[in-house]
């Protein structure tokens, strides 16, 4: 899994002044760190259970495997709420009768709850994608980790009227044993991604395109992007292959839990 770095600063200049996040630059694979085992080392800090919330534990391994099975596919589709993209993608993915996991930025989904309730109304599910989207975050303490994560999760569920995350995808795949624990602890099971199709980079529809029929047949989970810029080859591309997919016989569904 490569970290997200090019064109991906605008979370920084958006956010980080309001936040007072630090973003650092980061370019190095963390996939050998998220399939590591989780150490034994008390956390620097936790929080507690939300009052009245019956927060089920999941698995803390890095999902990729799809509900459907072998010939199933799993669309997850970060960073957003936008409110221009966001609508294209439900659009798209009703029409084609394909269900996704929004993996939401925190203050996004604050900012656009309206977004974030019609995802849930359409039948999709949630995932909780920091406040932030600092690709730096496992060099960060356990605390600054545990405010990423659990204050988005709170954002996510508030703006979608009370319906839980039931992912968490680190920013850029920096995962660590803390950040996968504590997740998984609060029934949110760690999402990782098969296929990387860098729309992020605008390298085109055919681009995208290509890049998923190239790579589908290592792994299941696909990663688009609604939010961080202009998206409209990233809406084209899955207008091309959401019905070619299903044509040749996937089908799609969730990441399993």
């Amino acid at each position: 899994m490569a970290r997200h770095s090019g064109g991906r600063g605008w979370y920084g200049r958006l956010i980080g002044a309001a936040l007072g996040v630090t973003m650092l630059a980061t370019g190095a694979s963390v996939w050998t760190a998220q399939a590591g085992d989780v150490d034994d080392a008390p956390p620097e800090a936790t929080a507690p259970a939300d009052p009245g919330q019956n927060v089920k534990p999941v698995s803390r391994t890095i999902a990729h495997a799809s509900e459907q099975g072998k010939r199933g596919i799993n669309i997850t589709i970060d960073d957003g709420p936008d409110p221009k993209w966001t609508p294209q993608m439900l659009d798209l993915l009703r029409q084609n009768g394909v269900k996704a996991t929004f993996c939401m930025v925190g203050t996004q989904a604050q900012a656009h709850p309206d977004v974030v309730k019609k995802v849930v109304a359409d039948g999709h599910r949630l995932c909780d994608h920091s406040i932030s989207h600092n690709t730096g975050m496992d060099k960060e303490s356990n605390a600054y980790q545990a405010k990423q994560i659990l204050d988005a999760e709170r954002m996510i569920t508030k703006a979608s009227g009370g319906v839980r995350p039931m992912y968490y995808r680190a920013p850029g795949g920096a995962f660590t044993p803390y950040s996968r624990k504590l997740a998984a602890d609060r029934g949110m099971r760690p999402l990782g991604w098969n296929v990387d199709t860098k729309d992020f980079e605008l390298p085109g529809t055919d681009a995208i395109v290509a890049t998923v029929e190239r790579e589908l047949p290592g792994g299941p989970t696909l990663l688009f992007h609604d939010a961080g810029g202009d998206r409209t080859q990233t809406v084209e591309a899955l207008r091309r292959l959401l019905p070619r997919l299903k044509a040749q016989g996937y089908t799609f569904g969730f990441p399993v839990r």
